[in-house]
């Protein structure tokens, strides 16, 4: 078994407990009315204790689709919207937002917390494995493992816990919005059948406070195991 890391970090994924985790991924953007209501499930589902024993591990996935010519939302990223099309391929869910992606095995509108809460508790159920992490002197050390020897992809992904910024345009044009558990890059740190340990460099230029890493299925396919560790 890899020894689990305690994580004592901060917008309320401190909650960490000894259960499993479930990796929750909300795909938003600032451009989009219906998007703040999920941004507040998201920081619901990721405060201590929220889901019981089940520890979730929190990504909020900013889109660019949303974006215009005279203005962006300053957290989008084309990689996010990249992730979405796959998972609608996969889930055969269409693209909209706010989408709540659970596990990579199933998704519900962003903002209905109680179809949230009962997918994470449909994943908790399913078999996952560990990751262990470790950032010493900007290096990520990574060890992760996972039952079935299944080929996954393990994903790096640097995660900003709060932010806000005024919006410029789109819907909600005026709005000061606040964000939780912000990811801000995303990139393939390579894939294993079963396992995977490596040595991470840290991507420097990137506002963060923590690291998360999952190891998934190709072509947006279920999260098998998932993992995090404080930055600072």
């Amino acid at each position: 078994m890899i020894a689990a890391v305690l994580l004592t970090s901060l917008l309320g994924a401190a909650g960490v407990g000894t259960g499993p985790a479930v990796l929750v991924e909300l795909f938003t953007s600032e451009g989009c009315s219906s998007c703040p209501p999920a941004d507040a499930v998201l920081a619901r589902l990721a405060a201590p204790e929220a889901t019981g024993a089940t520890r979730v591990v929190a990504l909020g996935e900013h889109v660019d689709y949303w974006d215009g010519p005279s203005w962006k939302d300053p957290f989008s990223s084309p990689a996010f919207t990249q992730r979405q099309d796959a998972y609608a391929r996969r889930l055969a869910s269409g693209v909209y937002t706010p989408q709540l992606v659970v596990a990579g095995r199933a998704h519900v509108i962003g903002s209905d917390e109680s179809a949230a809460r009962a997918a994470i508790a449909a994943a908790a159920r399913a078999p996952r494995g560990e990751v262990a992490l470790r950032v010493a002197s900007g290096v990520l050390d990574v060890e992760a493992r996972w039952p079935g020897g299944e080929r996954a992809d393990v994903f790096v992904v640097l995660v900003r816990d709060r932010g806000s910024s005024r919006v410029a345009g789109g819907e909600n044009a005026g709005r000061v919005l606040s964000h939780v558990a912000i990811a801000r890059s995303i990139r393939n740190a390579g894939s294993g059948a079963g396992e995977f340990a490596g040595r991470v460099p840290v991507e420097h230029g990137v506002e963060a406070d923590r690291v998360v890493v999952f190891a998934q299925e190709p072509d947006g396919g279920p999260v098998l195991a998932v993992g995090e560790v404080a930055l600072r």
